[in-house]
């Protein structure tokens, strides 16, 4: 079951907001059905696909802010030897990971305001990201198992007695 299917107080709605990877609109999903073979009821994409989504400027805070899943941001830059080095690795994570949690990267060069509001100072940095506020933050390539465990441990800490 996907972490935010956690019936909390604060989300005994039906629905699940998530927000597009391709529009940026926010969609609500019936808690019920597969997230995998979730759509975007604006531009009929598919919610996951297996691959991270790309943030800017113009919408990190919806992705961050408006969905009820975790969020995990690589920030990386295109000059950085172990950005792209981890990029592999954090594509195979999401392949392994998504819907639990949606991926995303960020290039700081091109986000400057972004990077220096959230103090990210070396790269790679991943931060996770959930309703809204940072919970967990780790710099440095990463290998595949490595990577998923933080992960793991990182959802477990913000949902206790579920496994991510």
């Amino acid at each position: 079951m996907p972490f935010g299917y956690d019936q909390t107080d604060s989300t005994k709605l039906k629905t699940l907001r998530l927000v597009c990877p391709h529009c940026d609109v926010v969609n609500d999903v019936e808690r019920e059905r597969p997230l995998e073979s979730a759509v975007c009821m604006h531009c009929a994409q598919p919610m996951f696909f297996g691959r991270p989504a790309v943030l800017h400027g113009g919408n990190f805070h919806a992705q961050i802010e408006q969905s009820d899943l975790p969020v995990l941001v690589d920030f990386w830059a295109t000059w950085c030897g172990p950005c792209h080095a981890m990029a592999p690795v954090y594509e195979r994570a999401c392949a392994h990971m998504e819907p639990r949690l949606r991926f995303a990267k960020l290039e700081t060069d091109a986000n400057a305001s972004i990077t220096s509001n959230l103090g990210i100072r070396s790269i790679p940095t991943l931060v996770l990201f959930h309703q809204g506020r940072e919970r967990a933050r780790i710099s440095g390539a990463m290998s595949l198992t490595g990577l998923m465990d933080w992960v793991q441990r990182q959802l477990a800490a913000i949902a206790p007695g579920r496994k991510g």
